[in-house]
């Protein structure tokens, strides 16, 4: 049991839950947002000192992904406990304890609970200024991307359509130069070279014209599993190069959408591309497509190396590859990207355990 209190006590009492406030609160003005464990251990210390008892007192900080303890951890013990909430909701709690052996509840003060509920709520708008900056920076990069889009799709659009010509036109004249030197080899190895590139050159422009939407969309409602499994059987001779397995899970044999068909089979044939490349030999891809009553999903997953969280942001960007020169333009998901958006739905990645990537696509079908 614990011996009654003074009034010098409460006093004492009084200054150390002062001190403790004050000390918190310079902890969270100063804290560093992107690395919250240092002030949240230095709160639960603060909390510790502050109550009646320190030497026999144990502070348990659960908050977001976050666990710190500190002081005490006798097996069994009394405790008060206090919810920390961000946005109404909550998100945690903070409890503080003694031995039940040595003391019981009546050895909390009525004021000691008032401070716990008070640093919770400290740590609650902590945490919802957390959410708020994390959200505006996601919102800022949301604008500054469609922004550098939408003026790289009007470039692109412009680049385009002044390649197209002049590509048609080394296309056509190698076709008759080929006419006239069919007899000398070398020449017919030079100008195989040539239509080579600008073959190439035809198709990233043919890309660039997807990505500025400058090809008209044909949208029709129509069976999307017929495209998706003709688009993954195209890509046999990919599959046995690698000798990779493609595991296709269709959730229904008829799920009708409004789509472009030659888009859809634009972004399944850039996604399954993409796995097949990151792949490992003998690995396995799996494509997967569901529905419910508002959307049709669709999931690509590989076993490649994943995408590092430091270029995560940026793997949609025009012209943004991590493939070595000369084997990637950039621009495959990036005309994803676009024709998803197109037709009003949503990619997303993240990563495939235990190893490589999911891209998830959602299509509305309203």
């Amino acid at each position: 049991m614990s011996p009654l209190i003074t009034t010098e006590d409460k006093l004492k009492e009084r200054i150390k839950e002062l001190t403790c406030l004050y000390t918190i609160s310079s902890h969270i003005s100063n804290c560093d947002l992107d690395n919250l464990e240092p002030t949240l251990h230095a709160i639960a210390l603060s909390l510790k000192e502050a109550i009646r008892y320190p030497q026999d007192t144990s502070v348990e900080l659960i908050v977001s992904d976050f666990h710190i303890e500190v002081g005490q951890r006798p097996d069994d013990k009394v405790f008060m406990l206090s919810a920390i909430k961000a946005f109404n909701l909550s998100i945690g709690s903070i409890k503080v304890g003694y031995s039940k052996a040595k003391y019981n509840e009546n050895s909390f003060l009525n004021e000691e609970r008032q401070l716990l509920a008070k640093i919770s709520l400290e740590l609650g708008n902590l945490f919802e200024r957390k959410q708020i900056i994390e959200k505006e920076i996601i919102s800022r990069r949301q604008v500054e991307r469609a922004d550098r889009l939408s003026i790289l799709g009007e470039i692109t659009a412009g680049i385009a359509h002044e390649l197209n010509t002049p590509l048609a036109n080394i296309l056509g004249y190698s076709e008759l130069l080929k006419d006239q030197f069919k007899n000398q080899e070398f020449v017919l190895k030079d100008l195989d070279k040539i239509m080579n590139s600008a073959i190439y050159s035809r198709e990233v422009v043919k890309k660039l014209m997807f990505f500025s939407c400058d090809m008209p969309q044909q949208m029709e409602l129509t069976n999307i599993v017929p495209i998706i499994k003709d688009a993954i059987s195209l890509l046999k001779p990919n599959f046995l190069k690698k000798q990779i397995a493609c595991h296709v899970n269709i959730q229904d044999e008829n799920i009708p959408l409004r789509v472009d068909a030659i888009q859809l089979t634009q972004v399944i044939f850039n996604l399954i591309i993409n796995a097949i490349y990151f792949s490992p030999v003998g690995g396995h891809i799996n494509v997967s497509v569901f529905q419910d009553k508002t959307q049709v999903n669709i999931e690509i997953s590989d076993e490649g190396s994943g995408i590092n969280s430091n270029i995560g942001d940026n793997i949609f960007n025009p012209f943004f590859t991590t493939k070595p020169v000369g084997e990637g333009s950039g621009l495959g998901l990036s005309v994803v990207h676009g024709i998803v958006k197109s037709h009003k739905g949503v990619i997303k990645h993240k990563h495939n355990s235990p190893k490589g990537t999911i891209f998830s696509i959602s299509f509305p079908k309203n």
